[in-house]
């Protein structure tokens, strides 16, 4: 949805209707997440996708339906072990879309909410998909103001608090409420997406290999900052456009820092008067992934120093170094992608291992739902 929100914050201006179709469900190993979108809009203008190429043609079908009756849709797309092949869900698995009509009229908080991703800031938007309540009806809940409403206030109130622990948490997926939003009923049925701004990739050494990472950051929608204490290399003209170039010393940037639990934090400097004040700092603050560049020998010397600056065993075991997978990579871009084949890995659970010698599910299984919610 965020990849596509800049076209439909368009058309939505220009008071054009499109459909929107959601992916609220997935169950086994479907292709796209919860929340990925794909739009039908002016001129049978298609973005954004749904299955990777299995269903879209019959969501397109769906989509300038829902705009012509003006009626949200929720429907299911999969396959049996009798008929694989019934609906065109060839790559396994099964979704559950919702298809709604969007206009000015149906969802004015639309445009609203589409600034405040495009400007980074935190919102979730809430979907009502099934139940007694209007499906397709919004809730729009930023941190400090709400927009909209599904259909009683006891149902928004509700919504509220959850839509802003959700946005806390940077987390999509559904929720069941009573008709006046009771916790412990389940007549209606509301999706949860989280816009949360997106996470941080800072980028330690401005060298080549540093300039392909921050590339391949920006990829993968980090918000990435590269920072070296050297002027003379840390010039914007050497790093990706949307990538922020800082020069500071390296421990003194990122204690200043703001840090949480999606931040990636990669040291390529493998310079000790770099090195140890900096990997001190960032071992002992919230990080999804520390990694540090740097040979066997090198990692060595600088775990002992590590471990002469005061940190612990359990502090050093987050570090990765040397850093990346075994990729066999020697350019900085090979580099670069067996970093971020890494970090990938380790966000999701990865082994690593090539597909072919492993069994099973290509994609491991989602937390359930929390029943209770």
């Amino acid at each position: 949805m965020r990849d596509v929100l800049p076209v439909l914050g368009r058309w939505y201006a220009a008071g054009a209707p499109f459909g929107l179709a959601t992916v609220v469900g997935v169950s086994r190993s479907a292709p796209r997440d919860p929340g990925a979108a794909m739009a039908v809009g002016p001129d049978d203008e298609v973005v954004g996708s749904v299955s990777g190429g299995c269903v879209e043609g019959a969501v397109f079908e769906l989509a300038r339906e829902v705009v012509a009756d003006g009626e949200a849709r929720l429907e299911t797309f999969g396959y049996s072990d009798e008929d694989a092949f019934a609906v065109g869900l060839t790559c396994g698995g099964e979704i559950s879309l919702l298809v709604r009509p969007v206009t000015p009229e149906l969802d004015p908080a639309f445009g609203e909410v589409a600034a405040s991703v495009e400007a980074g800031e935190p919102v979730t938007v809430a979907t009502v998909t099934g139940g007694p309540a209007r499906r397709g009806a919004t809730l729009a809940v930023w941190p400090d103001r709400v927009a909209g409403g599904l259909g009683t206030e006891g149902l928004d109130v509700a919504v509220t608090a959850d839509a802003r622990g959700e946005l806390a948490l940077g987390a999509t997926g559904l929720r069941h409420y009573g008709p006046d939003g009771q916790r412990r009923e389940d007549a209606v049925e509301v999706f949860l997406q989280s816009f949360a701004p997106p996470p941080r990739m800072l980028v330690f050494g401005a060298i080549d290999y540093a300039a392909s990472v921050a590339r391949i950051g920006v990829f993968l929608g980090y918000r990435v900052t590269v920072c070296d204490a050297r002027p003379v290399f840390a010039t914007a003209r050497r790093f990706p456009e949307e990538a922020e170039v800082v020069v500071e010393w390296p421990h003194r940037y990122l204690a200043g820092a703001d840090t949480d639990d999606r931040t990636v934090i990669c040291v390529l400097t493998h310079d000790p008067k770099f090195d140890v004040p900096l990997l001190t700092e960032a071992l002992r603050r919230p990080a999804a992934y520390i990694g540090a560049m740097g040979s066997r020998r090198t990692h060595e010397d600088r775990a002992a120093r590590l471990r002469e600056a005061g940190l612990t065993e359990a502090e050093l075991s987050r570090l990765r170094s040397p850093v990346g997978l075994n990729l066999g990579a020697r350019t900085p871009e090979e580099v670069a992608v067996s970093v971020a084949a890494e970090i990938v890995a380790l966000r999701w659970g990865g082994s690593g291992a090539p597909l072919t010698a492993t069994r099973g599910a290509v994609h491991p299984p989602r937390p359930p739902a929390d029943p209770a919610r």
